[in-house]
């Protein structure tokens, strides 16, 4: 019977695609997961030869402060000296001094003159630094083995100079990388490769040859490490055998973890609105400095969940599963009641600003504006100035409607700021489509700030962008003096974060504004020298 033979047939294409589809599944994970191994040692490997490398390299710049003493020095008078640090001392070629770019002295060369572009059979990088390292090719003493030239000029023109010899760092990259057939290359700034191993051959499959780059963190140091196909190969083989059992029992496990996870989502929902009704919430305040005015002029409101036995529910987890579960919107509610109460026992002047965080459902919901004027009529007895701290993505969906809002609220005296600038999807015609006050610049852009003379191109960027704008900005997370320094420099009036003062409760507010609230921001002697280093 014809028909009845096509369906076997089709039901004998089902069973073999049910079966082949977990192995090819368990196939396509542990490619993956071979592949996470070898990067993972890769990541072992770059780490331990980015270590040594640096640790040279502190030995290169010891010498070099070492060498120092003889500043104002002739040559003449501290030879025997030089010869004898250089000989004594691991890693190092040759020492020596620089006047301009001739070498007047060197412990492998004595007093011969040269200069600096012969020695490295190169010219010297052009980097604008006082100091500066490079990994080269070879030497005019050695040209046929690399080595890592270090170099500190002087304002005077006079200099010192250090070469390692790339021998060591060879060995030590043989050593690592053998056992895994690995292709090493280390380069110190934009100087010449010192690389050992043999280059993978070229593939174009799964398993093709892999690499991974690292940067030193301290210096001008980077690190290649490319895994030839053989490894990886060798990695897939040995984690199949573990893995390829599970595909057995994926379905079983699926169901398991969807019923974990709908468990979870009711359970939070549960929980949210017990703590609520518990009064396991509370709210902290982190006070606002204001640059123009040297003293506190406001204070950003934070959630905080605490258990009966004490134990705390990260705010990031509990917000995430509130928007999740639609419990959002009772939840800023409930922030809005704890606020109310807390504020009636605050001294402050006029105009102090208390911020709000409004997430996104909350704003879009019908009834966003009748809540905020509600806890406004509540508060109406105090002298607080209300800003609403919105999230970028806020602003994307429903646009018009929320920049009616807005405009409503505004009208009522309220503001309005932008939470973590720069960190979402909203598009910079935003800035000027909704009437705004205040620009939060996120703590990930002034966490990149290093020095007062350093370039954050994004932070000045979004700086000069808020000035010209004509809206107040305000930088969060700032943690160190040379971060409020750099700020204040550039123009930014408020400053929040753990330098200034720490979120703390209603009480530990209330004493806190009392004595602090007037004082100018005070730069901690600690970080003051780090400021103006000698």
């Amino acid at each position: 019977m014809p028909p009845l033979k096509r369906k076997r047939d089709y039901a004998r294409i089902i069973i073999i695609l049910s079966g082949v589809l977990p192995l090819l599944l368990g196939i396509l994970f542990t490619a993956i997961d071979a592949r996470h191994t070898v990067e993972q040692q890769q990541i072992s490997a770059a780490n331990t030869l980015l270590s040594q490398a640096e640790k040279m390299s502190d030995s290169a710049w010891d010498m070099i402060t070492w060498l120092r003493r003889f500043h104002y020095r002739p040559c003449n008078q501290f030879e025997d000296e030089l010869q004898r640090a250089g000989n004594l001392n691991a890693y190092f070629r040759a020492i020596g001094k620089l006047e301009g770019e001739t070498v007047t002295c060197s412990s492998a060369y004595g007093t011969n003159p040269g200069t600096l572009t012969d020695m490295m059979r190169r010219a010297p990088p052009v980097t604008g630094k006082a100091w500066w390292s490079l990994s080269l090719a070879g030497t005019a003493g050695v040209p046929d083995r690399p080595a890592v030239i270090f170099v500190r000029q002087l304002a005077d023109d006079e200099g010192f100079w250090a070469i390692i010899d790339g021998q060591y760092l060879m060995d030590f990259m043989s050593a690592i990388g053998e056992s895994r057939g690995y292709r090493l290359s280390m380069r110190f700034d934009n100087g010449a490769p010192i690389t050992v191993g043999e280059a993978p051959p070229p593939r174009s499959s799964l398993f093709s040859a892999q690499i991974y780059q690292a940067q030193s963190s301290r210096y001008p140091i980077s690190v290649t490490i490319e895994t030839p196909g053989a490894e990886l190969m060798r990695a897939w083989r040995q984690v199949t055998f573990i893995f390829l059992p599970m595909t057995a029992i994926l379905s079983i496990l699926l169901m398991v973890l969807t019923a974990n996870w709908l468990q979870r989502r009711i359970s939070w929902r549960d929980e949210i609105r017990r703590a609520i009704h518990a009064r396991q919430f509370s709210v902290h305040y982190q006070p606002v400095y204001n640059n123009r005015t040297q003293s506190c002029t406001g204070a950003e409101a934070l959630l905080r969940w605490t258990l009966p036995g004490g134990d705390s529910i990260r705010p990031d987890i509990f917000i995430s599963a509130a928007e999740a579960e639609g419990m959002i919107v009772p939840l800023t509610r409930h922030l809005l009641d704890l606020i109310a109460e807390d504020v009636q026992q605050w001294q402050v002047e006029p105009g102090f600003h208390i911020g709000i965080n409004v997430a996104a459902d909350h704003l879009q919901h019908p009834a966003f504006v009748d809540d905020m004027l509600k806890f406004a009529d509540k508060i109406k007895q105090t002298p607080l100035l209300i800003t609403l701290e919105l999230t970028e993505r806020s602003l994307i969906k429903d646009g018009e409607d929320v920049a009616r809002k807005l405009d409503r609220l505004r009208a009522d005296g309220m503001k309005v700021a932008i939470d973590d600038f720069g960190t979402g999807h909203c598009s910079l015609s935003y800035l000027q489509t909704f009437a705004l006050d205040y620009l939060k610049i996120d703590r990930g852009f002034i966490n990149a700030i290093e020095s007062l003379s350093g370039e954050t191109p994004v932070l000045d960027a979004i700086i000069n962008l808020s000035h010209k704008l004509q809206l107040e900005v305000l930088g969060e997370g700032v943690e160190t003096a040379l971060q409020y320094c750099y700020l204040r420099q550039r123009g930014v009036t408020f400053i929040q974060g753990y330098y200034y003062a720490h979120p703390m409760d209603n009480d530990a507010l209330i004493a806190w504004l009392a004595e602090h609230e007037q004082q100018p921001m005070r730069i901690e002697d600690s970080d003051d020298a780090q400021l103006h280093p000698s």
